[in-house]
């Protein structure tokens, strides 16, 4: 399909105004009034609330199918260090992978839809909170959406640096890896530092703990299994003089397979409470958080290949490619709901800033074939009779 100028336009418009007006997840207050104003405005049914600052926007038109399309809204706590002339009004917060974008570019197909309707069924735009570690799809999920709005399928876009712009890749089976994220405690006994025999030293125990634990993907684990274990902060200490009483470490782990997930959280549990105790001391972990793998559904990803390959040349629809270790909380979703989820390449003439770069800006140049993407897959799903 080709585009309205007009709308390319008009969604670019809305993709810069949220980017200089970046917000927190559950915090999206402003993002999330804009949204439903402007889904009013289309003359679609609109319910607020869900997940505290979520937006379902609902267009029907006649009998058929009834599929979702979801968008994420939140903003990452990190300082914008480009200069745009939209650059980030809100000290410390930044539109730094890409949820202005997917909002505006799904605003848009809602608009467009809600006058050609060229499809036979009913839509619901779903415009979800807190992607970002907070777990905002699964509170969706309890909050009703699946039970307030029953669907056949669910859908989810994501733009993707690394792959040029516009061009598809979707699988038939995980996308992105699980997330879980953990705190270690190491107890010990503080003392002199010129004296260590009369304490037991957490640190050394944080040392050897952390490049024990690298050894589990490395030699417990096939090298056909996916795993990565980081550990990401380390806090201890308070005086050069003094071994600490504690120290915590914080980090995560992501798989691809769900029995090697509970593999590897069972081996670290045992790291921490086994291989600390001949040193004095006492382990002991805790779980903070956790998003499952985002497992797409053979049929709807195929659905979403076909798609695409209506649009562009086969080339550029890459199917089965190498899922992400990074995690995606529209797992949740796909726990309760057919669906598949997909990246459309942002690579222009000149590369993309990674995914959570101070550097990061949406690349405008993907409103267009997004647009013309979810078109697509409407207008193929919910064919009229």
């Amino acid at each position: 399909m080709t585009v309205p100028v007009s709308l390319i336009e008009e969604a670019t418009g809305w993709r810069r105004a949220l980017h200089a007006r970046p917000e927190l997840g559950y915090q999206e207050h402003h993002t999330s009034k804009l949204i439903a104003e402007q889904l009013e405005a289309f003359g679609l049914q609109v319910h607020r609330g869900l997940a505290g600052t979520g937006v379902v926007g609902t267009l029907e038109n006649g009998p058929g199918p009834v599929i979702g399309l979801r968008a994420d809204m939140d903003a990452l706590p990190i300082t914008e260090l480009s200069n745009p002339p939209h650059r980030s009004t809100n000290p410390g917060v930044m539109h730094a992978c890409g949820h202005d974008g997917h909002t505006a570019i799904l605003l848009a197909v809602a608009k467009h839809l809600s006058t050609t309707r060229r499809f036979s069924g009913t839509l619901h735009f779903v415009f979800q909170p807190a992607e970002e570690n907070l777990g905002g799809a699964r509170r969706m999920v309890e909050d009703g959406l699946f039970t307030l709005f029953p669907m056949d399928a669910i859908y989810g876009m994501h733009n993707w640096p690394g792959l040029p712009a516009g061009e598809v890749a979707v699988n038939a089976g995980a996308m992105m890896a699980s997330l879980d994220s953990f705190e270690i405690t190491l107890r010990g006994r503080s003392c002199h530092a010129a004296m260590p025999e009369n304490g037991a030293d957490p640190i050394v125990a944080a040392a050897q703990l952390i490049m024990a634990l690298q050894t589990i993907p490395a030699r417990r684990l096939s090298p056909l299994a996916s795993a990565v274990v980081s550990i990401t902060q380390i806090n201890g200490g308070e005086a050069i003089n003094v071994i600490p009483e504690n120290v915590v470490l914080r980090g995560t782990l992501r798989c691809l397979q769900a029995d090697v997930r509970s593999r590897v959280k069972q081996m670290i549990d045992e790291f921490v409470t086994s291989f600390t105790a001949p040193l004095g001391i006492e382990g002991s972990i805790e779980y903070q958080g956790d998003y499952p793998v985002t497992m797409n559904h053979a049929a709807e990803a195929a659905l979403v290949r076909d798609c695409a390959l209506t649009l562009m040349p086969a080339e550029k629809v890459h199917w089965n490619v190498s899922p992400s270790m990074a995690s995606e909380d529209f797992a949740c979703m796909l726990e309760h709901c057919p669906g598949a989820y997909f990246w459309i390449g942002a690579d222009g003439d000149t590369p993309s800033r990674p995914l959570h770069n101070a550097n990061y800006d949406f690349n405008d140049g993907l409103i267009a074939p997004g647009i013309a993407l979810w078109t697509a897959l409407v207008e193929q799903l919910l064919p009229r009779s």
